[in-house]
């Protein structure tokens, strides 16, 4: 007897978004999952959205926030109202391919302990090159420094089948993640502390705290635009970045790297910041002053309602490189994945 697939829910959540979903939604009714529904979670927006899609997609669902809650808590509010054995939290400038979701259910249903993936992550602008937002998959670097297969900082690589394999890695894209719900809610998904950058990371290391894991399937491909709540070099996303990637340490890390790794990750961010003061970037300067400055606002008075979770040494964890990623790219003018992850034991 057949049994039917696994129901899934497309989630889209737009805030001022219009323009992307004309652009975009047409791809998305193209998916040739079967058992799949299309919801936009509308985080208030001001302008014509909700009027397009009542206007021209009269068959997508529509869930309505009242306030602009941000990237993390946004999700969490909409997936409250979602039933489906499967999310896929969908940014509104991807471009996805007809059978891009077969092969992400796939391998969540046969990999037992499988929690999330994404897909392959290609830039919509400059189509043969990965795109910053995750690439082929993320990881993290002995300090904290994210960074994917297929870009190092900003340097994206051109896709030429180098990252083909099906991988575990350290975290999923937030802007095409596919995620057992069972799993989303057992975790309290996204931590809503964050607004915005980086909850995807610090979920995805909660997953594996959790003893699943999170995979890259490349067998999917999606097109990003990238930036379009918050463009990169955005002082609001510098600041938001550099101080969730100070409490995401501060949460998961054990005692016994965290009490030396945050003090040696403060210092690198200061000297990041001096440099951009020498370079003319004072806003950047200021955003990282204020992330840290926030930082020790959240260890005194923002982390109330952060449960502790039992923590593992981070080289125990997939998609972990055990150097410091800063040295080999700035210092060592390593520009790509496999020039660096090869120069270090790798953990898998």
């Amino acid at each position: 007897m057949l049994t039917a697939e696994p129901s899934v829910a497309v989630v889209i959540l737009n805030w001022n978004g219009k323009h992307h979903l004309e652009q975009f939604l047409p791809s998305v009714f193209t998916t040739t999952y079967p058992n799949t529904r299309v919801i936009v979670a509308d985080n208030a927006s001001t302008d014509e959205s909700l009027l397009f899609l009542q206007q021209q997609y009269p068959n997508v669902e529509i869930l309505v926030l009242q306030e602009n809650h941000g990237f993390a808590k946004g999700y969490n509010e909409a997936l409250k109202q979602v039933q489906a054995d499967y999310y896929v939290l969908l940014n509104s400038d991807v471009e996805v391919t007809p059978g891009w979701l077969q092969p992400m259910i796939a391998l969540l249903e046969n990999e037992q302990s499988a929690a999330a993936c994404q897909p392959k992550i290609r830039a919509y602008k400059n189509r043969p090159y990965f795109e910053y937002a995750g690439a082929c998959g993320g990881w993290l670097d002995a300090y904290g420094y994210p960074f994917a297969r297929g870009r190092i900082f900003d340097v994206c690589e051109e896709d030429r089948g180098q990252y083909d394999d099906t991988a575990k890695v350290f975290w999923a894209t937030g802007a095409a993640m596919v995620i057992k719900s069972a799993v989303f809610h057992q975790l309290h998904g996204f931590d809503e502390y964050f607004f915005a950058h980086q909850e995807e990371i610090d979920l995805c290391w909660r997953i594996q705290l959790a003893g699943y894991a999170v995979y890259c399937c490349p067998q999917s491909v999606v097109y990003h635009v990238g930036g379009g709540t918050l463009p990169r070099g955005n002082t609001k996303k510098t600041y938001l970045n550099f101080r969730n990637n100070q409490i995401m340490l501060a949460k998961n890390l054990p005692w016994s790297e965290k009490w030396w790794k945050i003090p040696y990750r403060l210092l690198l961010d200061h000297l990041s910041a001096g440099k951009g003061l020498l370079s003319g970037e004072g806003g950047y300067f200021v955003a990282i002053v204020e992330a840290h400055a926030a930082f020790l606002y959240w260890i005194v008075f923002g982390n109330k309602k952060w449960k502790p979770v039992a923590c593992k040494k981070l080289h125990l964890l997939a998609g972990v490189y055990r150097g410091n990623l800063v040295w080999q790219h700035f210092v060592l003018k390593k520009k790509f994945f496999t020039q660096i992850v090869q120069t270090k034991k790798v953990e898998h």
